[in-house]
């Protein structure tokens, strides 16, 4: 049994690799792609399905329902750039989420996408708001105006970037919240690529904002000891946790759009501390070395022996796809197709052992590059 299994264990991983571009094409749309948006579009015109299956996360948590609606929208957006022929398709799932996603913000306030110690009245700055939802909102209004103009929401855009480049010429740190006294680097960046479409689509300029919020995190955000951002801290600038891989390895995407030296710096650290491959298989660590925390909603369950971080193996497909490392892509597709169970149905695909979030973060990584491309070198929306 010890020799079999000495033998076995090392060749597991081959029933489970295949060839990368089954999950992320260059051009095109990828087969497993079109698997998990075909499955995501499901939801989104089953109202039944998708009540259950937005139920089950915001039991957990609620940022989850929204995450799930950003991830889809941006997913779609990329698509749609892909492939032409999708693009009406998309557009109609795209404006839905995004006027319910403004509707239920209007009418049941910020704190109906947020965990439950997001307490309004404790906000430093007042009237309180989240960048955490003011970037991503944002964000989906940029892309889906990316893909098709859409008159409506370039008002709505205009108006949600001035209230963060006005919150943060306001900051005497250039920090904003998303909870009470507490600032995330994964949502400042993805505020600030926000900005950065909005300026490709309507001429505004908000560089030297974003040339300075940068300037700023190199000099006071990253750990010292690892060189890697640390991913929450205060008002104030005082770290609140270290470098967390389920923020990290989208804040190096998000970067891309921002400063790219800066960008592939952070992937390069993060894949040197947290990415791992063992017998062929890929996954991630939460935390590095030199500042470990535990376990918490955002790393999802920490499996011991090889501390493997569910979150921040999740997101690591988005920093592997964002920076062409094929490899280590591979391998994190090999695990996932090996402990994620997936399902496939009609053309569909699911992994059970994930979620809507989880598995439209995977769809986002499996398209992401058009919008960036399109934003960076000024090409044609």
């Amino acid at each position: 049994m010890v020799i079999a299994t000495a033998v076995w264990l090392p060749c597991l991983h081959f029933v489970f690799l295949r060839p990368v571009n089954g999950f992320r094409q260059e051009a095109g749309i990828s087969p497993k792609a079109r698997a998990l948006a075909a499955e995501q579009l499901e939801l989104w015109t089953d109202p039944a399905r998708q009540k259950m299956e937005v139920g089950k996360m915001r039991n957990s948590n609620p940022e989850w329902d929204f995450m799930g609606r950003s991830f889809l929208v941006w997913s779609l957006a990329n698509m749609s750039l892909r492939e032409p022929a999708s693009k009406v398709a998309n557009l109609r799932v795209m404006d839905r989420i995004i006027d319910e996603t403004l509707r239920i913000e209007k009418e049941q306030g910020i704190c109906f996408f947020l965990m439950s110690y997001a307490k309004p009245d404790q906000y430093v700055v007042r009237p309180a708001r989240s960048l955490f939802l003011d970037g991503e909102i944002g964000l989906m209004l940029a892309a889906r105006r990316m893909v098709e103009e859409k008159a409506e929401y370039k008002q709505l855009l205009t108006e949600r970037v001035d209230l963060m480049a006005d919150g943060l010429h306001n900051s005497p740190h250039l920090m904003l919240e998303s909870y009470p006294d507490e600032c995330w680097t994964f949502d400042h960046c993805v505020a600030l690529d926000a900005m950065k479409l909005a300026d490709r689509l309507d001429g505004s300029d908000h560089s030297a904002l974003i040339h300075g919020w940068v300037a700023m995190a190199r000099e006071k955000l990253v750990d010292p000891k690892s060189g890697l951002l640390i991913a929450s801290f205060t008002t104030t600038g005082a770290p609140l946790a270290g470098p967390q891989g389920s923020t990290l390895w989208m804040a190096a995407h998000s970067l891309q759009l921002l400063d790219e030296d800066f960008a592939r710096d952070q992937y390069e650290r993060a894949r040197k501390e947290l990415g791992t491959v063992t017998l062929g298989f890929g996954y991630a660590h939460e935390w590095p070395a030199t500042w470990p925390g535990p376990a918490n909603v955002d790393s999802g369950p920490i499996f011991p022996g090889f501390d493997i971080s569910a979150g921040s193996s999740g997101m690591a497909f988005i920093g592997a796809a964002a920076f062409g490392d094929a490899s280590f892509l591979q391998s994190l597709a090999a695990t996932v197709d090996f402990a994620g169970f997936p399902q496939h149905s009609r053309g569909r695909l699911k992994y059970c052992a994930s979620n809507q979030v989880g598995d439209a973060a995977l769809l986002y990584a499996a398209t992401l590059g058009p919008l960036w491309q399109i934003a960076k070198t000024g090409g044609k929306p």
